[in-house]
């Protein structure tokens, strides 16, 4: 005949409930029983068994080992926290029939505990984008991160019948909705030398353009209207720069949002852009003439001497640091004022931030 016992424990901090049920045997003798409990508790005590059963051995009664058993599972609960970190099996059977549903076709990365997947879509223009998807172990009770490279906020709408063709179609129907802002800038990419950034993501919404040697324009589109006029900034000699800031002013009522963004800007700045097809980028991209290298960390030289005859670059970092060892340097406010270091012209360095 054997004899059972019931037992229920709650363990602060984590306020969690475990049942575990000790079956005596016949001769009520402790180092003979067995414990039957559910599988998060077996979850836990994963890494514990060994000292359970020694606990069994060497208990002097059921009272003294059930004791122990608690301070047992506190220490497991306080070193794994795997409790919240173990879904339950239902879990997988869910995710793997969301998947198939899917199509496996379309998952590109899996992490070994199936807690991360990556899916892979490509909009109606044929841009490829990946899905970053973070599920938990409610899932598919509570909702899943989901990261994806866009230029806008992004957050999936669930409910517990969601599941990941959800996610999928979600996701798709934000990126057709960007068609024409990543059109643009695809344009802007394909007919015009971009200096910055480099390697633009998808997320990115601002593109600087050479207009020439050491003048540029720099352009941060809306992602949700991307025809209508960006925000300009140009880069370049005063004497270069202003005739471009005149012309926009004057211009800016010819805007079109009917036409193409790079085709208005060509409209309103009375320029053609250099093609790629006439011209390298290295034609653009002068090095510092302090420190003679182009990129410093991920800084451009973006300061120019405004002395038609020099119309050097230079980083603002190098610039600030030489005009700031000058004696003859004077700063006012946030400008400094001070000699080119090539032709010993008048230079001015206006600072926006001081990052040095």
């Amino acid at each position: 005949m054997m004899a059972a016992e019931d037992a229920l424990f709650r363990l602060p901090p984590q306020e969690k409930d475990f049942r575990i049920r000790v079956i005596l045997p016949a001769d009520l003798q402790l180092q003979n029983a067995r414990l039957e409990c559910s599988w998060q508790l077996k979850k836990v005590l994963h890494g514990y068994v060994h000292v359970v059963k020694q606990r069994l051995q060497q208990s002097q009664n059921l009272g003294s080992f059930m004791m122990e058993l608690k301070t047992i599972l506190d220490a497991a609960l306080k070193s794994t926290n795997s409790i919240e970190a173990s879904p339950a099996p239902q879990y997988y059977s869910s995710l793997v029939k969301d998947i198939e549903t899917l199509g496996w076709d379309k998952l590109l990365f899996v992490d070994n505990e199936f807690s991360t997947i990556k899916l892979k879509m490509e909009d109606s223009s044929g841009r490829d984008h990946v899905v970053v998807v973070r599920l938990g172990a409610g899932y598919p009770y509570k909702a899943p991160d989901c990261c994806v490279d866009l230029p806008v906020a992004f957050s999936i709408s669930w409910t517990p019948q969601t599941n990941i063709q959800d996610i999928y179609n979600q996701v798709l129907s934000t990126l057709e909705s960007l068609k024409g802002f990543w059109d643009t800038l695809d344009e802007i990419d394909t007919k015009t030398w971009v200096l910055e950034p480099e390697k633009p993501t998808r997320s990115a919404t601002m593109r600087r353009i050479a207009i020439g040697n050491n003048v540029s324009i720099t352009i941060d589109l809306d992602p949700r209207h991307p025809n209508m006029l960006p925000e300009c900034y140009f880069l370049g000699a005063d004497h270069v720069v202003q005739p471009l800031k005149d012309k926009l002013n004057s211009n800016v009522h010819l805007w079109d949002p009917d036409v193409g963004l790079l085709q208005n800007l060509k409209d309103i700045l009375e320029i053609d852009f250099p093609s790629k097809s006439d011209l390298k980028k290295s034609d653009f991209t002068m090095d510092c003439g302090i420190c003679y290298a182009y990129r410093l960390d991920s800084a451009i030289p973006d300061q120019v001497c405004d002395d038609p005859h020099c119309a050097q670059p230079f980083h603002q970092a190098c610039l600030y640091e030489w005009l700031n060892g000058l004696p003859s340097s004077r700063q006012s406010f946030n400008i400094i004022y001070g000699e080119c270091p090539y032709c010993t012209k008048p230079i001015t360095l206006k600072l926006l931030n001081k990052p040095f």
